[in-house]
């Protein structure tokens, strides 16, 4: 009873939960690994573990990344002292830059200073790509009252983002 209430403990208390079976079909994906590299001194491919367990390889894949334990992105990627290269520093992200967290809101913060009519004109013509005219038809104004509540709200914008 002990041992299997540890055996429970360190199922259920690990970084990431896995499935029981997922974890039953990466470990039975492993011996068949074994066995293979035992009778031909090569690894298998997943498709050849796929085909021996009748599974297809997108699940015997997504089995065995998921009973890798976790790596934090602060490790080293080198082993030397000298060379300080983390895991952080190799993943690049171009889309959530700080630059672009810091615009988003400082343009959130300088259009909730405009006018109603301006931020849904601005919405409009900036959000929803609309042309002067479609705004125009919608809230029932001219084209030129269009342009020139845009006009203004982009000023306001620009003084507040200073």
């Amino acid at each position: 009873m002990i041992i299997g209430e540890i055996r429970r403990y360190l199922r259920d208390n690990n970084p990431i939960r896995v499935s029981r079976s997922t974890r039953d079909l990466a470990y039975k994906a492993l011996m068949i690994k074994d066995k293979f590299v035992k009778e031909n001194q090569t690894e298998p491919t997943i498709e050849q573990i796929a085909h021996e367990l009748d599974v297809p390889k997108e699940e015997i894949a997504f089995s065995l990344d998921a009973i890798q334990d976790p790596v934090s992105l602060q490790e080293s990627v080198s082993n030397s002292d000298s060379d300080n290269l983390c895991i952080i520093d190799q993943i690049s992200d171009k889309k959530n830059t700080d630059e672009q967290w810091t615009e988003g809101i400082a343009i959130s913060e300088a259009m909730k200073k405009l006018s109603e009519k301006e931020m849904i004109i601005i919405q409009k013509r900036f959000f929803d790509c609309k042309t002067q005219m479609e705004v125009a038809d919608e809230i029932g104004i001219s084209q030129a009252q269009v342009s020139r509540l845009e006009k203004s709200a982009i000023n306001h914008i620009k003084r507040a983002y200073k």
